[in-house]
Order: structure tokens, then C-alpha cells, then sequence
């Protein structure tokens, strides 16, 4: 069964479980999502489906976008997401819900981080700094020594040192579903998801379950 929704980050909340103990649960918009391409390996080389969320004026999409939207029931999908699955009954058109996921199944949800800008060493890997004493009156923050001088010669690539920290992809695997909401189309998970509120995520059965 294919098991595969986009969503809206709306933000965290508690709900309380049947002992009547709080669980902290992020709560996500997930779909109605509308298959716009479903790829086999004949045509394609791999087997995916395509799906579709989020509503956008026409003028807004490029004419490539609205002819490849319009062979489907709704032609102004904002969000375009591929989903890799072998064994599902899905064509062109089919809409897939919140229906698919049950209380208690592990899925990973990938999304883009908070973007927190430039930042330091100390910030951004978690450095303790130099030295206040011994005369080092203004390096407290800094690096310190990067690298050898005449061998190597070089800094080595992947050297962790200040730079953009966050607006990178990440998945939060085997997160664990506390709540299935479908009149609202609401997913309820306990734990964390990237992004901030109003991010769009995907949500995809756990590789790793």
C-alpha cells in the first residue's frame, strides 16, 4: 500500500494519551495530495509516483507547469514531490488522504531547516572557544589553528569553521504517529520536524522502522 502525503508544518501542541499522560505531538496539514505523474520503469527507468499540494493562481506557474498539471483533476498545484514505491494501484488524478497512515505507524518526514544565517564556530558546531587569560584579550570566539603550515599546505575540505548555519534538507526518521485527524487532514507526530511553521514537509513510511 502506498503510504505518501506532502503537508504544512502548523506547529506543536500535547495530547493526552489513554493513561491520561501528555504527549507533545507536531501537527501537520497533510494533504489532500492529487497523483499528477505516475512513472514506471518502461517509460522511466524507475518506479514513482508524483503527487500534488497546495493551491496557486495560474498566472503564477509557467506554461511547461500547466500543461503538465492540466492532465489532472486539479491544474493549479503549488508543491510537485516524488515518492518512489513499487507496489501501489495509483493513476493520473487519484487523490491520496491522511486515510493511509494509522496511530502507531513510523514514518520519516523531510523538510528544510530554520535558516539561521552566517554564523561562528562556537554557534554553529558547538566550539569552546580559546583562552580568556594569557594574554588572548580578543580570540575567545574564534577557531583557533585550521591546519598544518608546510605539510599539508592546505586546509583540509569539510573543516568545520563559521558559515551559513540551517536552510538545509534534513529527515526526522522513525517518527512515530500519535494522531490521525481525517476529517481536518490533520497527522499528529511525536517529535520534532524540520522547518518552521507554515514549511511544507514530506511524509513517507520509515525506511528504517
Amino acid at each position: 500500500m502506498f503510504k505518501g502525503l506532502i503537508g504544512k508544518k502548523i506547529g506543536m501542541t500535547q495530547i493526552f494519551d489513554e493513561s491520561g499522560a501528555a504527549v507533545p505531538v507536531t501537527l501537520i496539514e497533510a494533504g489532500p495530495c492529487v497523483v499528477t505523474q505516475v512513472r514506471t520503469p518502461d517509460t522511466d527507468g524507475y518506479s514513482a509516483v508524483q503527487l500534488g499540494f497546495g493551491d496557486v493562481r495560474p498566472k503564477l506557474l509557467t506554461g511547461g507547469q500547466l500543461g503538465h498539471l492540466n492532465r489532472t483533476s486539479a491544474p493549479n498545484l503549488r508543491y510537485l514531490r516524488e515518492f518512489r514505491s513499487k507496489s501501489h494501484e495509483l493513476k493520473e488524478g487519484d487523490q491520496v488522504t491522511v486515510e493511509g497512515f494509522e496511530v502507531g505507524d513510523r514514518v520519516d518526514i523531510g523538510g528544510v531547516s530554520k535558516g539561521k544565517g552566517f554564523a561562528g564556530a562556537m554557534k554553529r558546531h558547538g566550539f569552546g572557544g580559546g583562552p580568556i587569560t594569557h594574554g588572548q584579550s580578543d580570540r575567545q570566539r574564534s577557531v583557533g589553528s585550521i591546519g598544518a603550515t608546510t605539510t599539508p599546505g592546505r586546509v583540509f575540505k569539510g573543516k568545520r569553521m563559521p558559515g551559513r548555519m540551517g536552510n538545509a534538507r534534513k529527515t526526522s526518521q522513525n517518527i512515530k504517529i500519535a494522531l490521525v485527524d481525517v476529517e481536518r487532514n490533520l497527522i499528529g507526530v511525536r517529535g520534532s520536524v524540520p522547518g518552521g511553521k507554515g514549511s511544507i514537509v514530506t511524509i513517507r513510511e520509515a525506511r528504517k522502522a
